[in-house]
């Protein structure tokens, strides 16, 4: 019987752990990496609400008295 056997099958399990956790965090940090590309997409998305929504709120202070005086046709 080869005594270096079970040395040889605990090294074995710890190669395929240590790949185990590399395929591990190589998989987190592309996760991570599409998570801070879409929260950069959604604040510049926000940035162009915000501009739409103040510009329309700035157009009905300006024609809001053109249109209070007119009457229905």
């Amino acid at each position: 019987m080869d005594t270096m056997e079970p040395h040889g099958i605990a090294a074995d399990i710890l190669t395929s752990e240590v790949a185990n956790a590399r395929r591990r965090i190589r998989r987190t940090e592309l996760a991570l990496q599409r998570t801070e590309e879409m929260l950069a997409e959604n604040l510049a998305l926000r940035s162009r609400i915000r501009t739409a929504v103040e510009a329309a709120d700035r157009l009905l202070k300006i024609d809001r008295p053109s249109f209070e005086g007119r009457r229905p046709d």
